[in-house]
C-alpha cells in the first residue's frame, strides 16, 4: 500500500473529485489506479471564506516500483499496523474476572477479555443505556436527581453525555487508537471517524455503539449486571461486595470507575490503596451562538455543507496558570452534570448533527494539590465539592448562568441578550464569579479575554458563562505498577478515574492496555 498526503480539493467536492485529484498529482491513468481509501481529512481555512478540504490518502497502483521512484518523497510506501489480541498467559483464571464500571475503559477492558475467552463480570452502579436516559431526561425535566443514575454515572460513563470526541494525543505505535475507532464502527459508529482530524459520534449515536458493544461481550460469553456497585473489597481472601450484600470472589479486579466514583475512592482508600493527589482543571461553561464561530473560522456565516465549526484555545497568563478550552460542543448544549444531592456541575453536550443554537465549551483553569487546603490524597474531590456547593447556591438548585459582562464586573446578571441559553435542566440568572476564589476567577475572565484575539466576539459582552466545570478529569491517581496492577496486587487500576486517561479514546485504549497486562499472566479454565 503507498501513501500520499496534501491532496488539496476545493469546499464543495464529492469523492470522484478526490480520485481524479490523485490521478492528476500521480500522472497515472484511470486504468493504472487498482484502488483508493482515504486515510485522514482535514480543512483548510488559511485563506477563508476560501476554504479547501486536505487528504491523505492510501492507494494501489500496477506499477509501484516505477511511481516510488518517480515520485520519491511525496508518495511513500506503508503497511497497516493491525491490532492483535497479546499472547496469553498461563496461570488460569479460579474465577472470572470483575471489571468495576462500564465507561469506554471498562467496556473495552472487558470486551478484550471476552473474546479472550475469560467471561469477564461487568458491574455498573447505574443503569443500562435505556433506563439512563430516561433519568437524564427526569432530571433535566424536573430536577428529580438519581444519585446512582445520571450523568455521571450509568452505562457508558460520563462520555456518554458529551460531544463524543474521539480525538486523543495519545501516541500509540501498536495499533490500539485505530482499533478503537474500528471498534465504535463495527457497532454502529458513521465510517468517517476513521478519518476525519476531529471525529465525533455524538451522544444519539454514542449510545446505541455501547449498547450494541453490551450485546456483544455478553454474547462472547461475559456478564454484565446494572445496579451493582462496588461497595467494600477484602483484600486478603480476594473478593468484593456487591451494594453492602453480596459477596463475589475474583482474581482480577479492574477499577474503571469513572472520575465521579468519590465514595468509592473514600472506601478503596479506607483499605489503604495506595492513591495520590494530582492536578486537573475547573472553569466554566461558556456559550457563544454558533454563527458567530462559524464567521470568525470559516470568514462567514451561511457555512453551507461545511459542520458547525469549532475550536480548541489555551493562553498562559502572567500568574503562571494555564487556562484553555476543553470538550467543545459545537452546535451543542450545556448539561446538567450533577450526581450529588446539594452539588451542582455543568457539562456540554453535542448530537451527531451539531444543528443546535449555540456553541459551548467549558474555558477551564489549571488547579494543583498546592491549593487544596489538605495534602489528603483525596482534597481535591473536596476542592471539587466546595466549588460544586458554591453553584447549588448561586443557582438555588438551578445551573447558575451569567452574561460575560456582568461576570467580570462581578454582579448578578439581571436579563439575557443576545445570546439566549441552550442548557439541559433548569437554570437561573445568578453571580457566577462568586463560586470561585479570586485567583481563579480573575484567571478565567483573563483567559477569555486573550482568546478574544483569536475568535473573535469570544470575549462579547452577551456571551454566556455557567458553572462549575469541575469535573474535567479525576482528582486523583490510583497507583499502580509497569504490571498495571496497584498496591493491592490483583486490583488493576484504569481509565479516567484512576488518573490514567482524558476522554473517551484515551480511556478506551486503557482499558485494551489493561486487558492486555491481564492476559499476560492469566488465561481461561
Amino acid at each position: 500500500m503507498l501513501r500520499i498526503n496534501q491532496l488539496k480539493v476545493k469546499e464543495n467536492h464529492c469523492l470522484k473529485d478526490i480520485q481524479d485529484k490523485l490521478l492528476r498529482v500521480l500522472s497515472i491513468a484511470p486504468d493504472e489506479l487498482i484502488d483508493f481509501t482515504i486515510r485522514k481529512k482535514s480543512l483548510d481555512a488559511r485563506k477563508k471564506p476560501e476554504l479547501f478540504f486536505v487528504y491523505t490518502v492510501d492507494f494501489s497502483v500496477k506499477r509501484e516500483e516505477l511511481l516510488l521512484r518517480r515520485m520519491k518523497g511525496r508518495v511513500q510506501r506503508v503497511a497497516d499496523v493491525k491490532y492483535a489480541l497479546p499472547t496469553k498467559g498461563s496461570i488460569p483464571f479460579s474465577s472470572r474476572p470483575v471489571v468495576t464500571g462500564s465507561g469506554p475503559a471498562g467496556l473495552f477492558c472487558a470486551y478484550l477479555l471476552a473474546q479472550a475467552g475469560a467471561a469477564p463480570l461487568v458491574i455498573e452502579r447505574g443503569g443500562s443505556i435505556e433506563e439512563r436516559k430516561a433519568e437524564v431526561e427526569r432530571f433535566w425535566k424536573n430536577g428529580i436527581l438519581n444519585p446512582n443514575c445520571n450523568v455521571q454515572f450509568g452505562e457508558g460513563g460520563a462520555g456518554t453525555f458529551s460531544d463524543g470526541k474521539l480525538n486523543t494525543l495519545v501516541k500509540d505505535a501498536s495499533g490500539r487508537n485505530r482499533y478503537v475507532l474500528e471498534t465504535f464502527v463495527k457497532f454502529g459508529a458513521p465510517a468517517e471517524i476513521l478519518y476525519e482530524q476531529k471525529p465525533h459520534i455524538g451522544t444519539d449515536i454514542l449510545a446505541e455503539v455501547i449498547q450494541n458493544m453490551r450485546k456483544e461481550i455478553i454474547a462472547l460469553g461475559g456478564e454484565v449486571l446494572f445496579h451493582h456497585q462496588l461497595t467494600e473489597i477484602d483484600e486478603k481472601q480476594k473478593r468484593i461486595q456487591i451494594n453492602h450484600k453480596e459477596w463475589i470472589d475474583t482474581d482480577v479486579l479492574v477499577l474503571a470507575l469513572g472520575h465521579s466514583a468519590r465514595d468509592t475512592f473514600s472506601m478503596l482508600y479506607e483499605h489503604q490503596l495506595s492513591m495520590e493527589a494530582k492536578a486537573f482543571a475547573v472553569g466554566v461553561r461558556i456559550e457563544h451562538p454558533q454563527r458567530w464561530i462559524d464567521k470568525s473560522q470559516y470568514g462567514r456565516e451561511d457555512r453551507k455543507r461545511l459542520p458547525a465549526a469549532s475550536y480548541k484555545l489555551a493562553e498562559k497568563l502572567e500568574n503562571g496558570r494555564g487556562v484553555y478550552t476543553f470538550c467543545m460542543c459545537p452546535g451543542g448544549y450545556v448539561v446538567n452534570a450533577s450526581s450529588e444531592e446539594g452539588y451542582l456541575a455543568v457539562n456540554g453536550m453535542s448530537y451527531h448533527g451539531r444543528s443546535g443554537e449555540n456553541a459551548n465549551s467549558a474555558v477551564i483553569v489549571t488547579v494543583t494539590p498546592e491549593d487544596f487546603k489538605s495534602s489528603h490524597p483525596l482534597a481535591g474531590i473536596e476542592f471539587q465539592r466546595t466549588l460544586e456547593k458554591n453553584a447549588w447556591n448561586a443557582g438555588r438548585g438551578k445551573v447558575p448562568v451569567q452574561r460575560l459582562e456582568d461576570f467580570k464586573f462581578d454582579r448578578v446578571s439581571t436579563t439575557f441578550g443576545v445570546c439566549r441559553p441552550n442548557i439541559k435542566g433548569a437554570y437561573s440568572l445568578a453571580n457566577v464569579r462568586q463560586i470561585f476564589p479570586p485567583v481563579l476567577a480573575l484567571s478565567l475572565e483573563q483567559g477569555i479575554q486573550k482568546m478574544d484575539k483569536r475568535i473573535h466576539r469570544f470575549a462579547d459582552a452577551d456571551a454566556l458563562i455557567s458553572g462549575v466545570e469541575s469535573r474535567t478529569s479525576s482528582p486523583i491517581r490510583i497507583v499502580r505498577n509497569e504490571n498495571f496492577t496497584g498496591s493491592i496486587p490483583w486490583i488493576y487500576p484504569c481509565g479516567e478515574g484512576a488518573g490514567y486517561a482524558g476522554g473517551i479514546t484515551s480511556a478506551a485504549m486503557d482499558g485494551i492496555k489493561t486487558a492486555e497486562a491481564i492476559l499476560a499472566f492469566f488465561t481461561k479454565n
